[in-house]
């Protein structure tokens, strides 16, 4: 038997002279539902700047992607990426000194001590300029495989005066198939100047290659644009070969949750379908986005700095925790770009996403999801039990623009004896509030809350 109370927060949303229509939720909490681990769905791309590094290492951020690294001058530049490290393709590939490592070694170090896991990226950044440099199809495709081999010896095994990072996810390359669908790579590319059966050979030969050198290690990619599209003759190919595929990463950026979901979903199939039940599925660029055209892309760089960007993230990782996903990871953590949500660029003033991220790090802490949901669509929910017994519920009130702004009366139905011993508040008002627990708790559209529940 159950008991409902109006549980928590404090939000004063009154217009002047009367009051704000409201909608009614009921959220409702079970313990004893376990459902499995907490996924690590507060990874993300990039780690720690000097500005960054103590808000970073709260956030408790399980793996820091290393991909579009160079584009950020606080990294040191000439970073990760092939031609970076290696700049003569010429050079002697067994040689330390073809290898310039120093830059790259402090951004991997700065992950680790903020407590982030790196996820290597193999390859090359974005290049929007005019004049492309690093992402046409390497002359050598062996020998490529081979450069790549000496980074994972340098940093996983001491080579070159390296390290034992123990760096586990090794992708080859980042969106191959950007350019395709236009001919685009052909007069103006940014991620591959080739066809996609240049690059599936070049895949194919590297991960090769990687696999009989780090049998334990897990080689993947190729972090898909659009993987609907290109991956079932991307995977058809690598079968055909067989060559290794451990994870399988793709992109999406959208505003709504559920789209986020469909792909998920569809790619879980797709895996299947073709042979690849146990290849991990890994969404490693996500992003509040209304669309690709001028009107579309500005409306969404002014909102992921906001409580709205906030709450995309906080009601994504709710839904991709329940589905076939094994790691979101959030584009992007440089500070001084238009895609980052957690701090302002220059000055790394902490903005809403930033609470995103650590209340599903809350989340973690505790390790085990229970079961939690709710009767109303755009109210997301999840939940974790500590070893203690003690349980976290994280709710979120996300609508997909600025344009809803409808508060949610929300009761919170609890088993007897369980009853909410602190809150913490994202929403219009502020970040992180402490609200007094009282028989009041409302949610803003476009806000989340964190509730501390106890036997």
């Amino acid at each position: 038997m159950c008991k409902r109370a109006l549980l928590t927060a404090v939000l004063l949303l009154l217009l002047a002279g009367g009051g704000v229509l409201r909608a009614q939720a009921v959220v409702s909490v079970d313990p004893s539902a376990v459902l499995g681990p907490v996924k690590p769905m507060n990874a993300a791309n990039n780690g720690p700047t000097s500005g960054t590094m103590e808000g970073y290492k709260a956030l408790r951020v399980p793996y820091a992607r290393t991909h579009d690294t160079p584009l950020g001058t606080e990294y040191g530049g000439h970073c990760i990426d092939i031609n970076q490290i290696f700049p003569d393709f010429r050079a002697n590939v067994n040689s330390p000194r073809s290898y310039d490592f120093t830059n790259s070694d402090v951004v991997l170090l700065d992950m680790q001590k903020a407590g982030a896991k790196p996820f290597y990226r193999l390859g090359q950044s974005i290049e929007h300029q005019t004049k492309k440099y690093g992402i046409y199809p390497p002359r050598d495709y062996r020998k490529w495989a081979k450069i790549c081999e000496h980074i994972i010896r340098h940093y996983n095994e001491g080579w070159a005066d390296g390290y034992q990072m123990g760096i586990e996810y090794w992708e080859i390359w980042n969106e191959p198939d950007l350019d395709q669908p236009d001919d685009r790579w052909k007069t103006d590319p940014r991620t591959w100047a080739g066809t996609m059966e240049q690059f599936d050979e070049l895949y194919v030969v590297t991960a090769k290659h990687l696999k009989k050198c780090f049998p334990d290690l897990k080689i993947g990619g190729p972090a898909f644009a659009n993987p609907r599209k290109y991956g079932p003759d991307f995977l058809d190919y690598v079968k055909a070969k067989g060559a290794p595929l451990d994870f399988f990463s793709h992109h999406m950026y959208h505003r709504k949750p559920a789209r986020i979901v469909e792909d998920v979903r569809i790619i879980r199939e797709m895996l299947d379908g073709k042979g690849f039940a146990k290849t991990e599925s890994i969404l490693n660029e996500w992003n509040y986005n209304r669309g690709w055209d001028e009107a579309s892309d500005f409306y969404g760089r002014r909102m992921r700095p906001t409580i709205l960007g906030a709450a995309f993230v906080a009601a994504t990782m709710c839904e991709c925790q329940n589905e076939p996903l094994d790691m979101l990871m959030y584009y992007d953590l440089r500070p001084n770009t238009i895609w980052c949500g957690p701090w302002s660029p220059f000055v790394y003033e902490i903005r809403p996403t930033y609470w995103s991220l650590y209340y599903w790090a809350e989340l973690a802490d505790y390790g085990t999801q229970v079961g939690s949901g709710c009767d109303k669509e755009d109210i997301y929910t999840c939940a974790a039990l500590s070893k203690e017994g003690k349980v976290r519920l994280l709710v979120v009130n996300y609508h997909r623009d600025d344009t809803y702004n409808t508060p949610c009366d929300v009761t919170l139905s609890l088993p007897d004896g369980w009853h909410v011993t602190s809150v913490r508040m994202t929403d219009s008002r502020g970040m992180d509030l402490r609200p007094a627990v009282t028989d009041a708790f409302t949610l803003e559209a476009n806000s989340m809350a964190l509730f501390e529940i106890e036997k």
